[in-house]
Order: structure tokens, then sequence, then C-alpha cells
């Protein structure tokens, strides 16, 4: 039985805030953001899928199935781990999105979970490496960061945009994290921060980066016709999921701005949506690094290539712009849980489109874009969500 993308909708959210949890476990922060997806709307979970990119290195714990299972009391149902590096926590969410569309099941709870805190010293930037291609770049000392200041230095080699123009993005992200109390970093930073921030990886600097993590964000889907009665939260539905993967390390491709799984992933989503990309109401964009919120923008097809810097600067991407991004922070200054960002993204469309984000709120929405990637779109996976 194939059910028809207009009846998923998410009935549920939750999510802790973002931040160092030392003193609780990766089992404790996926039970608090799970429990409060179900507490959301009352709906029992046939199944759960599991974004998660690091647990079985960093904190020595795989088989999250049944572990989560077990923590939340719903032992016996079908439970397994989806990764995809960073994008694991939107790569199971599609798994979830499929299993509905198919009819397997009529209601799935989708975790994304990560515990950096557990990680330890001088391994940690080798972990989280793993999300390079490990012969090739990994061992030759690539990490996330590198990968990034090498597309972003060959952007700044072909379209020769103002240095500074970058930091328009990380402060964007801080302006509107000011209000999210889910947010890591509520602060509003300025041009002066950006410009006298240390560099990471040249020509990356600080605030570039968006900052590692503890997190843990979730979703309850299931079938519109199956929402309890008396369900109160506008009905948001999910018009499109669509995952694509490309070559894995930079120097593979053909063209490494080419960012080319997030391009087929955006173009992909909206022919399922059926709708033309100037409906979006707002982005909630992917940026990890800076430059990569400028290639998801060129990419979705909201700014020419090479130009995609231009839109940080007009006003263009702010909460009254035209196209408002990183609504509640972003990776950047919500701060950056690695395989369960992608949720925490969705987390915050849905918050969105139930016009509860209070001072962030954008008047209106109905229809947001959410694109996740995993290293330099070698995954990317992208959402569309809409009231109904």
């Amino acid at each position: 039985m194939s059910i028809s993308m207009d009846e998923i909708v998410i009935a549920g959210i939750g999510q802790i805030p973002v931040g160092e949890h030392w003193e609780l476990s990766l089992r404790s922060i996926a039970a608090r953001a799970m429990l409060a997806a179900i507490k959301d709307c009352g709906i029992k979970p046939q199944a759960i899928y599991i974004g998660n990119y690091l647990a079985s290195v960093a904190s020595g714990q795989a088989n999250l199935g049944a572990l989560l299972a077990e923590t939340i009391h719903m032992e016996g149902v079908e439970a397994f781990t989806a990764e995809a590096a960073e994008a694991s926590g939107a790569a199971a969410l599609n798994l979830a999105v499929q299993a509905l569309k198919s009819g397997y099941v009529d209601s799935a709870l989708v975790v994304g979970v990560e515990k950096y805190t557990d990680m330890v010293g001088s391994q940690m930037e080798n972990i989280i490496a793993m999300s390079n291609d490990t012969d090739f770049e990994s061992m030759q000392g690539m990490n996330l960061a590198s990968s990034a200041a090498l597309v972003m230095q060959r952007y700044l080699f072909d379209y020769q945009p103002p240095r500074d123009a970058f930091g328009t993005f990380s402060i964007i992200a801080h302006a509107n994290a000011v209000h999210n109390p889910n947010a890591l970093y509520r602060r509003a930073i300025h041009l002066e921060d950006y410009q006298k921030a240390g560099l990471v990886c040249d020509p990356l600097n600080l605030l570039d980066a968006a900052p590692f993590a503890d997190g843990a964000a979730a979703v309850l889907l299931t079938r519109r016709e199956l929402l309890p009665e008396g369900f109160s939260h506008t009905q948001v539905k999910v018009s499109a999921s669509s995952l694509v993967t490309d070559m894995l390390a930079l120097h593979d491709r053909t063209d490494p701005l080419a960012f080319d799984a997030a391009r087929i992933s955006a173009e992909r989503a909206f022919a399922q949506a059926g709708i033309p990309r100037e409906r979006v109401d707002l982005f909630e964009y992917w940026d990890a690094f800076s430059i990569y919120a400028v290639m998801c923008l060129e990419t979705a097809g909201y700014a020419e290539r090479g130009a995609g810097w231009k839109l940080g600067g007009d006003g263009s991407l702010e909460l009254h712009g035209r196209l408002p991004v990183a609504t509640m922070g972003g990776l950047k200054a919500r701060g950056f849980p690695l395989g369960a960002a992608g949720i925490y993204q969705v987390v915050d469309a849905v918050t969105q489109l139930r016009g509860a984000a209070g001072e962030n709120q954008i008047q209106g929405a109905r229809c947001v874009l959410v694109q996740s990637l995993g290293g330099p779109a070698a995954t990317a996976v992208t959402h569309i969500l809409q009231t109904l």
C-alpha cells in the first residue's frame, strides 16, 4: 500500500538544548528528546530510526536501536541506526519517510543524537575526520575544517568575493540565536568580531566554523488520518525527501565547487513537492562552515554560481528578508551536534510552521526548505515541509 507524501505529517517534536552535557549519557540525552516528541503528539511509534555518526567510536556504543528502544521502554519495536556522517539525522528521517510512504509502518520516531564530549583529547579530530575518505584524505591529515578550507580557498580564487563577505552568514546566525533557549551561543556578534577571529584553517577563521557540541532532537511521523482526536498543533506535512551522494574525496570530483549532490537533491525535492523554489518562505541551510552556507544558496538556485555571498550583505537572509535562513541560529550559533544536526534543523522548521518561534517567528510561514550535508556535500539530504 503506497501512501501519498501529502499524508505524511510530523506530529511531534522534541529536543534538548545543544551544549556540553558532561553529566548526561548518550542514552539519556536521546531519551529526553524522544519522550518529548512522543508527549508532544501522544502517538506511540511502530519503529525508531536513529541518526548518529560517532557513537560506536566516540562513546564505545553500537547497537543504538536496542539501547534507545529499551531506554524509553519500547522493547520489541523495530529500531536501527542510519549513518551518513554529519547528515545522519537527515538520512534517518529519509528512511522514516520511505517507510511511511510504502505503508510499511503507520508511525515512526526519528531521533538524531550525538555525544561529542565522550571523545578524548587528541583523538577527537581523527574521529570526526572519518567523514572524509580515510585512505586518501584523513590519513594525510585532512579533517572537516580543512575540507571546507579547500573549498573556500578555491571559491575565493575563482570569484574574488570580499573576504569579509563570509562573516555576514555568522552574524545572521548569531543574531537569530539570541532568542533561542536551546542555542549554545545566545550572543550577537559583529563584523569587528569576525575580522579579529583567529584562523582555524586558512582561510577559515573561528567564526566561519560551527562549534561541535552534544545534542539530541526527535520528530514523530505518522499518517494524517491517524492523528489523535483533539490534535491541536498546525499540521505539517513532509512534501519531499531526497538523499543524493557524490564522490567522497574532493580531489575525485571534476569540479570541487559544483556540489552536485546538493544541487540534485534540491532539484528532486522541488520536483517531488511540485512547487517552485520561490514558494519557500525560509531556508534552514547547512552552515557548518560559512562557505557551505554560500554553496547551499547557490545549489538550491537562490543565487547564480559565484554570487551566493552577495545575499549575506543585502538583507535578503535576515528574519524579515525575502529568504530568512538559520532562523533559530543554525549550526553556527545553535551549535553543531554533528549527526544530530539534521533533526534540529527539522525541529526548527516545524516550530516555524506551527507559529511557535516567538521573537524569531517568520510571519505567514507555510513552506520550509531544509538541507543537510555530510562532508563537503558527499551526501546531501533535502526535505521540504509545508503546512496543510
